[in-house]
């Protein structure tokens, strides 16, 4: 996992945060699928020199995105994103050697707030059997989660708008309800090389290149 900062400034982040939580407070709305595909704010994300850079250190030159999530957290909403890998699904599995996830913060997060927390060290026993929540409500989708997960060793990542990490698709994480005082959002992003990924259900990846010439 490796941190960094300066994807957006923190007035940058905070503004579109405010942006984001006027336009998704009526409906309350938690995830926001593939906005790199509709949303100005979220196309200059991914493109984000320092984000992208650290992506080329992680994976090399071509780069494309696979898929992106906007997390909105209300405060005293629950919302709790179970322990999880990014890298597999029902729809695709990511080669770790030819992907790595981004996680760009747009507020400020805590551990009130619901920040990200990992399992140090948990990508080298690789993909793990997983399942999906029983119930998460139709509009947020159902979350995969893993088990037999040694809570014990759990870190928190607090962070500030602006900031970033990289994280190994097999890296274990999860994230907590907001019970703070304001929103929490976060832009999560899985980048991938070429053949970095395998779909098994026969769809089309749809994917976002954004960086290199070999697409």
């Amino acid at each position: 996992m490796r941190r960094f900062r300066g994807w957006a400034t923190p007035a940058a982040a905070t503004a579109r945060a405010a942006h984001l939580t006027a336009r998704y407070r009526a409906d309350r709305t938690e995830v926001v699928r593939n906005p790199h595909l509709t949303a100005e704010w979220a196309r200059h994300a991914v493109r984000s020199p320092v984000l992208l850079n650290a992506v080329r250190r992680a994976i090399g030159p071509d780069i494309a995105v696979e898929n992106t999530f906007l997390v909105i957290k209300w405060p005293g909403h629950p919302f709790e994103v179970p322990w999880h890998q990014d890298g597999i699904n029902d729809r695709i599995i990511l080669d770790p050697r030819r992907s790595v996830a981004a996680w760009l913060a747009l507020t400020n997060a805590d551990e009130a707030s619901g920040c990200l927390r990992v399992i140090p060290g948990s990508q080298q026993y690789g993909y793990r059997q997983y399942g999906t929540e029983p119930d998460a409500g139709a509009a947020r989708g159902r979350a995969l989660s893993v088990g037999g997960i040694d809570t014990a060793q759990a870190q928190a990542l607090p962070s500030q708008g602006g900031d970033g990490c990289l994280m190994d698709v097999r890296l274990v994480h999860s994230s907590a309800s907001n019970t703070g005082a304001g929103v929490r959002i976060g832009l999560n992003i899985r980048f991938v090389a070429p053949a970095g990924y395998s779909v098994r259900d026969g769809s089309d990846p749809s994917l976002y290149p954004v960086s290199g010439t070999g697409w």
